[in-house]
């Protein structure tokens, strides 16, 4: 019996691959200053069976170059204290040959969740397979009002009514160290 959970767990890590590596980042570029911030903590998860991938992403995490705008965005804007993460749940829409190193051109579809507020999204990007490893790019714009984020009416005029995420992360295949 030990055996058959030992083969089943080798069968379900072998598929799961998590991030070596991550960045996402967040940019809101302004007439006076760019608002940007860099996340190098998330750590996506992807099943390559199934094609389901899942990130979990600390909003404090996001680096500024400017302490008071990391205060600003945690404090006013997203509310990480009531909020303290961003979720992706979803799925790869197209069949990926994991086994054969390339580029794909690729869409995940699932429910983004910031500030509390869950939306549907499709989201395009690319994978690369090489060498084992697997890398994944995307580029995509998400609107402060579809999320509950409260822009100021003093900087409404400045702020612009959406940022661009970035993200791009190295996966390696996750394995389950035995404890004897």
């Amino acid at each position: 019996m030990i055996c058959i959970a030992c083969i089943f767990t080798n069968i379900i890590t072998a598929q799961i691959y998590i991030a070596k590596t991550c960045e996402i980042s967040f940019s809101a570029p302004t007439p006076i200053e760019d608002i940007a911030g860099v996340n190098k903590v998330a750590k996506p998860l992807l099943n390559i069976a199934t094609g389901d991938l899942q990130m979990k992403i600390p909003m404090t995490s996001f680096i500024f170059e400017k302490p008071l705008m990391q205060e600003h965005f945690n404090e006013n804007y997203v509310e990480s204290e009531k909020f303290p993460y961003a979720i992706f749940k979803g799925k790869l829409n197209e069949k990926i040959d994991f086994s054969k190193d390339g580029e794909y051109k690729t869409t995940a579809t699932g429910k983004l969740t910031i500030h509390g507020v869950e939306k549907e999204r499709t989201i395009e990007g690319t994978v690369m397979v090489k060498g084992g490893e697997i890398i994944m790019n995307s580029s995509f714009k998400v609107t402060f009002a579809e999320h509950n984020i409260v822009i100021p009416a003093l900087y409404s005029g400045v702020i612009p009514p959406e940022a661009v995420i970035k993200y791009s992360a190295q996966l390696e295949q996750f394995k389950k160290e035995l404890k004897n």
